[in-house]
């Protein structure tokens, strides 16, 4: 309608996910990467939340478009089944005839298929959408397909992607051996003010448009209204191009996003005032005494609202600490590796001291053998005493000034071990030293 108006190949915001319009904020770029690394390294189970309209769906159909021709997935989207349909839907998703019979048969299908492409060399990858909607028993059924393995290694990848109330039911202790296979875990949230601003201008660059097409206070509007998910962006900024076309308005001002608000009667921006729990704080206390039905009505929804936003932030909360702690536990890891390492060297280096002292000291012994042979055969053989005296004075001349060299050689490596290993060899100790 709008496109060839504003100059636009196509329409820049359309509510369909779509991995060419991929925009990748900080918080997306590393849920791309751990998902990556999960599929290409083979993790076993892969983990994905985040609310509603953050772009989950769209950065799986992006991986998916990137696998390698080694790797077969499949994916489910309709997740409000039986564990019997689960399965079924599972052979549908890779192509696979369904069989007659029950579940038996189902499940002797799909691990002949799981055999066949581990012996071809292929990676199948399972990714299951919208898992939060699956019922206990079709996620025990999730994790008993787990147990496919060939020998060492698990011949189905599953990877979990779903809304925050996925974390809180495999908190299940039933779901725990589930847990403990999850390798890869990511929570996606919602984008900051500043890369909200920078998604509009890419969704428009990527569509052919001017990245300023929006004006800066309708852009903070979006941004303060839509909470920074990326869905609800889409909805004002593709309504405002249809009231901006109409009004032949070459760029679009805030007046007009009010109006689409107004307009729209907060149809799809309940989750928003949900999440950002302020709103209808200020609207009870402007509404004053409350006596109407329907305005108790509405105070009740107002407080399921809260009631629904405290559970979620809790749920954030408890993922938050859990993920510290995990990062804490590396860290503390890499120091104690960090030290031992130190601790090697000190060693070594400590051991090279200590050759050196021992081969300083066995010279410095010898040296004073032979000054004290020397100096009682010069006596013996001397016919004058006072010659005898003479000579002993000065035949171990030179050798006497390599002793004395020797003497603050043996000093100076002392000090310098007494300074790595805190003891203190004495000169001229007959106590060697001790072994380390």
């Amino acid at each position: 309608m709008y496109e060839e108006f504003y100059g636009l190949k196509e329409r820049p915001f359309r509510m369909v996910p779509s991995p060419n319009c991929l925009y990748l904020s900080n918080n997306h770029q590393r849920a791309l990467t751990y998902l990556q690394y999960g599929v290409m390294e083979d993790v076993g189970f892969i983990l994905l939340t985040g609310e509603i309209g953050t772009g989950k769906t769209t950065l799986i159909r992006h991986i998916l478009n990137e696998l390698e021709s080694d790797i077969q997935a499949g994916v489910i989207f309709n997740t409000n089944i039986s564990s019997t349909e689960l399965l079924r839907l599972i052979l549908q998703s890779f192509s696979l005839p369904l069989p007659e019979g029950g579940k038996a048969q189902t499940l002797d299908e799909l691990h002949k298929f799981l055999i066949q492409n581990h012996a071809e060399g292929k990676q199948t990858v399972l990714v299951i959408d919208e898992a939060q909607n699956l019922s206990l028993e079709a996620l025990e059924e999730v994790r008993m397909l787990s147990n496919f393995q060939n020998q060492d290694q698990s011949l189905l990848q599953i990877m979990l992607v779903g809304q925050p109330e996925l974390r809180a039911k495999l908190k299940d202790p039933r779901f725990s051996s589930l847990t403990q296979r999850i390798a890869v875990s990511y929570h996606l949230s919602a984008l900051t003010t500043e890369e909200a601003r920078d998604y509009i201008a890419f969704r428009l660059k990527n569509a052919g448009g001017k990245s300023k097409l929006f004006e800066l206070e309708a852009i903070d509007m979006i941004c303060q209204v839509s909470g920074g998910v990326p869905r609800t962006i889409n909805l004002l900024c593709d309504a405002a191009l249809v009231y901006g076309f109409g009004y032949e308005l070459k760029s679009i001002p805030a007046p007009v996003i009010e109006q689409v608000i107004k307009d729209k009667g907060g149809m799809g921006l309940e989750l928003q005032e949900d999440q950002r729990g302020t709103a209808p704080v200020v609207e009870l206390e402007q509404a004053g005494e409350v006596t109407e039905p329907e305005n108790r009505n509405g105070l009740l929804r107002r407080l399921e609202a809260l009631e629904v936003n405290f559970h979620k932030l809790n749920m954030q909360t408890e993922w938050q600490v859990e993920e510290l702690e995990r990062r804490s536990e590396g860290f503390k890891a890499d120091l104690v590796a960090n030290l031992k390492k130190l601790l090697d060297e000190e060693r070594q280096k400590y051991n090279k001291l200590l050759m050196k002292y021992t081969l300083l000291r066995y010279s410095h012994k010898k040296l004073r053998e032979q000054i004290d042979g020397n100096g009682k055969d010069v006596s013996e053989t001397a016919e004058d005493p006072q010659q005898a005296g003479s000579s002993t004075g000065n035949i171990p001349v030179r050798l006497r000034a390599v002793l004395q060299r020797h003497r603050l050689l043996i000093s100076a490596w002392g000090r310098s071990t007494q300074s790595t290993t805190g003891e203190n060899p004495t000169f001229g100790s007959t106590k060697e030293p001790r072994e380390r």
